[in-house]
């Protein structure tokens, strides 16, 4: 059923094993079959390095951008469907993918099955599984071991898989492990003395507690390098305690259960976790801290010298000023040619005021009242020209003053009392 996964895992490690045949290590020796378990990790690895730096960058972008997805879900707690569009549209608006952070995990978990299955095939005497047992009939246990070890492996011939049953660590075999049942010991019966539970301890215990130190410390380097918002987050909080402290006694506990070259290969991986987070986080703080520098070198190029007055550009931007767009240091001007907006002449007329000749009128000259014309009545025509008709001057300006004693109701002026008639001695 597995068998897409089965093969290139066999073929794999049987690559590494000649390779280190032909170097002279031995075809019988566990430090060949150790070194192609550790190697066939290490393939895989670096299969996986460009995915595994994109799961750090996104998920230091995602936590950059819990306050906008926590923003998000408060204001569409209620609407699931408007909340998954807008969580969609951020994620595009950054260039990030959240299944991009389960890419490396979900690669090696094949893996890990294809192997753990492939080294449970070398020795088929108890039929764990799925793994055929092809000493149901024959009581003798010589015969058992005889007929197990002329049964090819996948990629491995027979006469790898004798090899095989040979290698061990301190007379322990690579495919045993703790709880394994006393029937399958006699796949190794004229190979190697059958080892006990407390020999097989002896030697898989170690590496279960290597394996699961390596485990905790991953985890515990993982959440420090997380922002303050991101762990302080309800559901953060849960994995990060799940990864630091639950993840570790599992290998802990599951180590029982796993052989003795599943162990290997557990440690080896969380050796080369280690080394590749401590250079991938160096890399991109290097990144990060080099693009800062460049940023604030480019708004100093492009500052104003002390004493001028900065010229407002696009957006409310000073010309010249320094934009990031990508990740990318780039001026105002190639700002605005990644938006499409296309770039307007310097010398286009401009209209302010309340009509389109405002400007031509503001710049003629004033010209001196005429003799004999008041100047409130040539302010009052420049309001109107100006003001389109549309103002109207204050307190009667532009207008010819009332003859003093005139009332507001228009009336002519009022005699004063006596009558007009001059009075005579």
């Amino acid at each position: 059923m597995l068998d897409f996964i089965y093969w290139p895992v066999s073929w794999i490690m049987r690559m590494w094993y000649k390779f280190f045949e032909l170097l002279g290590l031995g075809s019988q020796s566990a430090i060949t079959w150790v070194l192609s378990v550790v190697f066939l990790v290490f393939t895989l690895r670096v299969i996986l390095y460009w995915p595994a730096v994109k799961q750090i960058r996104t998920t230091r972008q995602m936590q950059e951008l819990q306050p906008q997805i926590k923003a998000l879900q408060k204001k569409y707690k209620n609407d699931r469907q408007r909340m998954a569009v807008e969580m969609q549209k951020l994620q595009k608006e950054h260039g990030f993918n959240p299944l991009l952070g389960c890419l490396p995990m979900l690669a090696q978990a094949p893996v890990f099955i294809g192997l753990f299955h492939v080294l449970r095939s070398f020795n088929r005497t108890g039929g764990i599984g799925r793994v055929v047992n092809v000493c149901e009939d024959i009581p003798d246990p010589a015969t058992c071991a005889q007929v197990n070890a002329g049964i090819a492996n996948y990629a491995f011939t027979p006469e790898d898989v004798n090899n095989f049953m040979h290698a061990n660590i301190f007379g322990v075999p690579l495919s045993s492990y703790i709880t394994q049942s006393a029937e399958t010991f006699k796949g190794f019966f004229g190979f190697i003395d059958t080892p006990s539970r407390a020999l097989i301890a002896a030697v898989a215990v170690p590496l279960m507690i290597v394996a699961a130190v390596a485990t905790h410390l991953n985890a515990k380097a993982s959440v420090a390098r997380q922002s303050p918002d991101a762990a302080t987050q309800p559901q953060a909080k849960i994995m990060n305690k799940l990864a630091v402290y639950v993840f570790p006694l599992g290998v802990l506990v599951s180590g029982s259960f796993l052989p003795v070259a599943i162990l290997i290969y557990w440690v080896s991986n969380n050796a080369w976790t280690v080394v590749q987070q401590h250079y991938v986080f160096k890399k991109i703080e290097k990144e990060e801290a080099a693009k800062k520098e460049r940023l604030e070198q480019v708004r100093a190029d492009r500052a104003p010298k002390p004493g001028a007055r900065p010229t407002q550009g696009k957006k409310g931007r000073a010309k010249g000023a320094a934009a990031v767009i990508d990740g990318d240091v780039v001026s105002d001007e190639e700002a605005a040619a990644e938006g499409g907006e296309a770039a307007e002449d310097d010398g286009a007329p401009s209209q302010t005021g309340s009509g389109a000749g405002g400007d031509s009128a503001a710049q003629q000259p004033k010209k001196k009242p005429a003799p004999g014309q008041k100047p409130n009545a040539r302010k009052g025509q420049q309001g109107q020209k100006s003001g389109g008709g549309q103002n109207q001057n204050r307190s009667g300006q532009g207008q010819k003053r009332r003859p003093q004693g005139q009332g507001s109701g228009g009336k002519g002026p009022q005699k004063k009392s006596g009558g007009g008639k001059k009075k005579h001695r």
